[in-house]
């Protein structure tokens, strides 16, 4: 029962948190992203923040 346990947490449990967890930090990379660009004071350097943004990923 024991081993039972233990497969189904590791095929449907551990791959759904990982997946969830993966969601998570997605969208707080997001968010500070979001929250950089719009800090910019102009559009010259709104474009030289997008340009650094996909450099960076």
């Amino acid at each position: 029962m024991l081993g039972y346990l233990i497969n189904i947490a590791r095929d449907i449990v551990l791959p759904i948190l990982i997946d969830r967890t993966e969601t998570l930090l997605n969208r707080a990379e997001h968010g500070r992203r979001d929250t950089y660009l719009a800090s910019s004071v102009d559009l010259g350097e709104l474009e030289r923040r997008m340009r650094e943004c996909e450099t960076d990923a």
